[in-house]
């Protein structure tokens, strides 16, 4: 049997997708489904080897990943851009590897990543919609203000200290966060469409534990008028995590994508892969 891994082994990346909705998240755990293991298993029958999967970051239980990134070690001959085609006939129906491409053993998922974007999205009209249900948070309870989410969230972009929102458990001994980006919209903004449906994305160098499903929990309540934009910011400006109570429910989160300054593959592969739904708006009879 060929070694699993030597100095002349090949690195391989690859990107990822999968439905968080029968997962007990990324990471490999005993007595849970997760998709770390199931790659893992999928590697072992291809090769025969116990071959160890490097993952971007780590999506909790029920949150999806549209482009996910994560490496591997091998000996294989298989060449590095079949990995994808051959790997995807090992996996089950709610994975799915977008590309494969070889990289340099100093390029890792996780320590070369630069950035991490994930989206959150609500869908607040009071009528269910099954085909939003396994991608978003129903929240009809009250219409959201979406300029005054938009106002609260504007404040995080930068360097900061956001304890506020770091579930216990982490092994992260710091909560300091380098946010990029921070938007809040209306996803049907164009004319003829609903605007039922509420997106939430932030950009970061990293995500604490818990931190989006926290942040979103609270940020409801601005946009409900229960909170206003000033005490969104004082409450974690103050880290004054005892106020934050309420998290979000998973299945409206998504890791977008993993931003490298060196990546093998092409936008298509990688870029805006999750979709951006649509809802007409109601027609007059």
């Amino acid at each position: 049997m060929t070694a699993c891994s030597t100095d002349t082994s090949k690195r391989i990346a690859l990107v990822i997708q999968y439905l968080g909705t029968n997962f007990h998240g990324w990471q490999r755990q005993p007595n849970h489904r997760s998709v770390q293991a199931e790659i893992e298993q999928a590697l072992k029958a291809i090769t025969g080897c116990r071959i160890k999967l490097y993952g971007a970051g780590r999506t909790d239980s029920g949150v999806h990943a549209a482009a996910q990134v994560a490496h591997f070690e091998t000996e294989s001959p298989i060449p590095a851009h079949r990995w994808s085609n051959v790997l995807n006939k090992y996996l089950p129906v709610d994975i799915a590897i977008r590309g494969s491409a070889e990289v340099p053993k100093t390029w890792h998922a996780r320590f070369s990543a630069q950035w991490r974007r994930y989206r959150y999205s609500l869908y607040t009209d009071p009528r269910p919609n099954l085909f939003l249900r396994p991608f978003t948070w129903h929240y009809y309870y009250k219409p959201l203000d979406v300029e005054r989410m938009q106002a609260a969230l504007a404040p995080m972009v930068g360097h900061h200290h956001l304890a506020a929102f770091h579930r216990a458990g982490s092994s992260r001994p710091h909560s300091w966060v380098d946010v990029q980006a921070a938007e809040c919209r209306q996803a049907g903004q164009k004319d003829g469409y609903s605007d039922a449906l509420v997106e939430i994305e932030l950009q970061a160098s990293g995500f604490l534990y818990g931190m989006m499903r926290l942040l979103v929990g609270m940020l409801v309540q601005v946009g409900r008028g229960v909170r206003s934009p000033e005490s969104f910011t004082q409450i974690w400006q103050t880290e004054q995590r005892e106020q934050v109570r309420y998290a979000a429910p998973p299945q409206g989160l998504c890791l977008l994508r993993v931003g490298y300054p060196l990546f093998p593959f092409p936008p298509e592969v990688w870029f805006d892969t999750f979709p951006q739904f649509h809802l007409p708006a109601a027609a007059s009879v």
